[in-house]
């Protein structure tokens, strides 16, 4: 009896003490959310900007298989996939009683990836990108929390109904930095050289990997600075649409550095010290087979071709990491003093 009543309590701890996973764990459940939107890209793209919302109506579907009404305030995000691509890219924002008993009701800001046109093929892109943000997850947990959507969209600019696409979600940068107790440094300019050292080497060398040269602290271009405490801020990087793994036809590299196309590999990290610049790498070259699984997990969204192409895009860079010389080349003295 004793022991019985002992376990009982046991049990009541647990339940009361350890938080549990409920359906607002948006990001915890990684199973694909079929999402409906309606509304005209044209009128989208004219009456929304930075800081001003549409009130919308989106659906989605819950554990049931039923689809629920969820009003939301919408507008157009970004700069380059803005102004080039058929569909915008767009950020979603749900007021705390609407998403009260949603699997939304714990992001009340959420970035909405899309297509960028209507091309066969557009859904790989997409695919590929959040391949990018998981790998990412593999080899850093300062990282932005992803979940793919099915999404049913119909423009109401074209008489083409409703389009079955593939896009995902991105957490919040002030949700990333409440799961650390931090906060997005955004009002002041941070050198690349006074982040964490070992934060930065893991980011560094994993755009390195996926062939990305689309970025910069300094300027906050696809790259957040989040601040753990006083004396340590660490990058939070985002957009890999312009990389060599994802590679899309609008791929360009900007002027300011010297390669020719996104595919080739330029290492934009600052100089660390041997030792702990050793340290990751050989962090890198233990994840080699779970990087490889995280493209694996994707492969039916994939064609073989893309599968290939990124595999052999990954191995050439482990053959770099696993080579003394390349590595030297490649990493030690590409890096950047100032």
């Amino acid at each position: 009896m004793k022991l019985r009543f002992a376990l009982i309590q046991l049990c009541l701890f647990f339940f009361f003490s350890v938080p549990l996973l409920a359906q607002g764990d948006l990001f915890t459940n990684q199973e694909t959310l079929d999402l409906k939107m309606k509304f005209s890209i044209k009128d989208m793209k004219k009456n929304t900007n930075d800081s001003t919302y549409v009130d919308q109506v989106i659906w989605y579907k819950n554990e049931a298989g039923e689809w629920e009404e969820l009003e939301v305030e919408m507008r157009t995000r970004g700069n380059f996939r803005l102004n080039n691509c058929y569909y915008p890219p767009m950020r979603l924002k749900v007021k705390k009683k609407q998403r009260k008993g949603t699997p939304f009701e714990n992001n009340k800001s959420l970035k909405l990836v899309m297509p960028c046109n209507r091309a066969s093929n557009a859904d790989s892109y997409v695919i590929k990108e959040l391949i990018c943000y998981k790998l990412f997850d593999e080899v850093s947990e300062y990282t932005f929390s992803t979940r793919m959507v099915r999404l049913y969209f119909e423009n109401e600019d074209d008489k083409k109904g409703e389009q079955e696409l593939i896009g995902f979600l991105i957490e919040d940068d002030d949700d990333v930095a409440d799961r650390f107790n931090a906060k997005i440094v955004d009002d002041k300019k941070i050198l690349g050289t006074l982040l964490e050292d070992s934060a930065a080497l893991r980011h560094d060398l994993f755009q390195l990997m996926i062939g990305n040269t689309d970025f910069s602290g300094l300027y906050k271009h696809n790259q957040k600075v989040m601040q753990l405490d006083e004396r340590t801020v660490v990058p939070l990087a985002y957009d890999f649409d312009m990389t060599g793994l994802v590679n899309p036809p609008y791929a360009q590299v900007s002027n300011l550095v010297d390669i020719e196309k996104v595919t080739d590999r330029l290492y934009r990290g600052f100089c660390r010290e041997e030792a702990i610049t050793q340290t990751i790498r050989k962090e890198f070259i233990a994840k080699e087979q779970s990087i490889y699984s995280v493209v694996n997990r994707y492969s039916d969204w994939l064609s073989t071709g893309d599968k290939k192409e990124i595999d052999r895009f990954l191995r050439d860079f482990f053959e770099i990491l696993n080579n003394d010389r390349s590595f030297e080349k490649f990493v030690v003295k590409a890096c950047r003093s100032y």
